[in-house]
């Protein structure tokens, strides 16, 4: 297994754009075309097109978001990943950007959502699998969301998502090569954290980057990138909510600094969260049952409201047909 397959998981606003530009600066193969960069995002996002499409879809036939804050949105985008359908396409595409690298770099913030599919066929086409986890204190992160993804989503909800989305994808990676990296560290000393990646996830490509590859990444890297963290209350993260999220970094956090990221210990304290989350989640869910019924309501209305106006549109629009049909019939007559 000459090939690597690296896979670039994370929460969005997380910093994983920038590792995926600097992987890319050094030698490695971003499938092209690309995500165009925008105001989000100016330095470009790292990010395949076909596969932000891809996994667009998958989620859209789940039922799923982005950073859905369901314990129960991992089978649905289980579910969705089981079609054959599904694997050949994946398979196919990526076969294709095989031939033209020995290492491929996919990062998409959907993507967590499907680490189970991408790894089943890495092996089909017996590539090396490897996972790179990208991790950013969730506060931040927020921050981050509500500054340039608007206020759609309330931040205890996005907070419960960064929660689901990071406990399950660690749990995703336990069984291949991997690595953590924090953010901060990369804005810090790129170059030491890159190391440690290629040394972890065995990329020999890494220990000789030229020159000009090197300034290259260089120039991704932005000082003012670094922010201040911001607190809980300011963001109005609901108590419960912020401190477990806190508990989660936590442990999320010596993941990136131990030397053992398959630490039983650690291993154990993540599945005790998980198992808690389910339970909070569960709770926060059937607690808010009666706003649950009220939204069903009031789509059933909206839905109703809006199936009445078409009719009403369709009986008007027949009724100016008959009319106008009236009036020529009158001239040609005269």
């Amino acid at each position: 297994m000459d090939d690597r397959l690296i896979l670039v998981a994370g929460s969005g606003r997380s910093g994983t754009s920038l590792f995926s530009g600097i992987l890319k600066a050094l030698g490695c193969h971003v499938p092209q075309p690309e995500v165009e960069a925008d105001n989000t995002n100016p330095r470009g996002f790292g990010e395949p097109q076909w596969v932000v499409d891809f996994h667009t879809r998958l989620l859209a036939r789940a039922k799923v978001q982005t950073a859905d804050a369901r314990p129960v949105a991992w089978s649905a985008t289980a579910t969705a990943s089981l079609d054959r359908g599904v694997e050949k396409e994946l398979q196919t595409w990526l076969a294709r950007e095989f031939d033209l690298s020995d290492y491929v770099v996919i990062k998409d913030p959907r993507i967590l959502w499907f680490l189970p599919l991408w790894t089943t066929v890495g092996n089909h086409l017996d590539v090396g699998v490897r996972y790179a986890t990208v991790l950013r204190h969730p506060s931040e992160v927020i921050k981050s969301k509500i500054a340039y993804y608007g206020d759609q989503l309330n931040p205890s909800n996005r907070t419960a998502g960064w929660i689901n989305t990071m406990l399950y994808t660690e749990r995703a990676t336990r069984s291949g090569i991997r690595t953590f990296l924090k953010y901060e560290d990369l804005l810090n000393d790129w170059t030491v954290e890159i190391a440690k990646v290629g040394s972890a996830l065995d990329l020999p490509m890494l220990d000789q980057v030229p020159a000009s590859h090197i300034r290259e990444a260089s120039q991704l890297v932005d000082p003012s990138l670094r922010r201040s963290q911001t607190d809980w209350e300011t963001l109005g993260v609901h108590e419960p909510v912020a401190q477990f999220a806190e508990e989660t970094w936590k442990v999320l956090d010596r993941l990136a600094t131990t030397e053992d990221v398959y630490d039983p210990s650690l291993q154990q304290e993540l599945d005790a969260l998980r198992d808690r989350y389910v339970d909070f989640y569960d709770l926060i869910e059937a607690t808010a049952y009666s706003s649950i019924l009220a939204a069903r309501r009031e789509e059933r209305d909206l839905i109703k409201g809006a199936a009445q106006a078409r009719s009403f549109a369709g009986r008007m629009k027949r009724k100016a047909r008959r009319t106008l049909g009236k009036i020529k019939r009158r001239i040609l007559s005269r």
